[in-house]
């Protein structure tokens, strides 16, 4: 049994010595560039924990783990791609460092090597797996198009937010904790299906708590810490919780004048202090909060469900814990 720790070395070491530069060098530069640059890898790491934690063979599900984490890149470098932003994880960004079509061409390649990677070895639910993954890969795409259509929309309502982080964030998570329950059952009895869904469940609440508190901290987090100043969602006029929260419990005078607000092209100091006392008086952080308590306590609930012993679940529920700023 592998403690959270070693497997977060372990999933460095899949990277480490995979090999991502081949023929032509034009291609493969970037794709090497954006593989190899690491991140939280935290895709992986829960496809490894889940398959630890439900008693599989963790090099079996190694093939799982590389192609996951390559399509969540692929999807971070086309989503760049389409906002035009220069940086990813501090450094300039593949379409800004080599343009336009080499991002479209490498990204497109990573999206086909992710199920090479699904591919390398045999497993007597592979066709499962990947009709899984495929499934989950569509909810990503259709998330991010339905982000890109609120970005042009004024009448967009707080269910629809959540369905949309649901397929854009939430998705992957519940898809890898699926796939590394899936490697660790090879016979697919009822009783093992079941238990699945409790670990896809236990990451789609997840997701939607972490992304909630995304958002949250964008308003309320220590910019030191969070890396971007107060205020950064509003001033990129972006649809979050707390705005679409604000405007559904605020009176019809009040969204008129926040709408108005929100719509600024370009936002003052005022302004996003302005929006952030109409936060405060509509008590949209203690409302945010509740949320994200709500979908937190939903992953926990179920993950008790899973028959496994509270050793087996640790490294996992530490995954969890730490993703919320919550582990002990």
């Amino acid at each position: 049994m592998k403690t959270l720790e070693e497997l977060q070395e372990l999933v460095g070491q899949l990277f480490e010595r995979e090999e991502f530069r081949f023929y032509p060098d034009e291609l493969f530069e970037p794709i090497e560039y954006t593989l190899r640059d690491g991140g939280k890898r935290l895709r992986p790491l829960l496809l490894l924990a889940t398959a630890q934690m439900m008693g599989g063979e963790l090099e079996e599900a190694y093939g799982g783990a590389l192609g996951i984490e390559t399509f969540h890149n692929f999807t971070l470098l086309h989503d760049d791609l389409m906002d035009e932003s220069p940086l990813r994880r501090g450094k300039p960004t593949v379409w800004h460092r080599w343009g336009t079509n080499r991002a479209v061409l490498s990204g497109d390649t990573m999206y086909a090597m992710c199920w090479r990677y699904f591919l390398r070895r045999e497993h007597p639910r592979l066709r499962e797996l990947l009709e899984s993954f495929n499934e989950s890969a569509i909810k990503v795409c259709r998330g991010q198009q339905l982000d890109m259509n609120f970005e042009q929309r004024k009448d967009v309502m707080l269910k629809e937010y959540v369905e949309m982080i649901g397929d854009k964030t939430a998705e992957l998570l519940s898809c890898a904790m699926r796939l590394g329950a899936m490697y660790a059952h090879k016979e697919g009895t009822a009783e093992e299906r079941a238990e699945e869904e409790k670990v896809a469940a236990a990451g789609y609440a997840m997701g939607l708590a972490f992304q909630l508190q995304d958002d949250w901290l964008d308003a309320y987090g220590d910019s030191r810490v969070f890396g971007k100043p107060t205020g950064q969602d509003i001033r990129d006029h972006k649809k979050t919780y707390l705005i679409l929260r604000a405007l559904e419990d605020s009176t019809p005078e009040e969204k008129a004048k926040m709408v108005e607000l929100y719509q600024t092209p370009q936002h003052s100091e005022e302004t996003i202090g302005t929006l952030l006392e109409a936060y405060e008086r509509l008590e949209i952080k203690k409302k945010t909060e509740i949320e994200i308590e709500k979908y937190y306590g939903q992953a926990q609930k179920a993950m008790e469900e899973i028959k496994k012993s509270e050793e087996c679940k640790l490294p996992l529920m530490r995954i969890m814990q730490g993703l919320l700023g919550r582990e002990k």
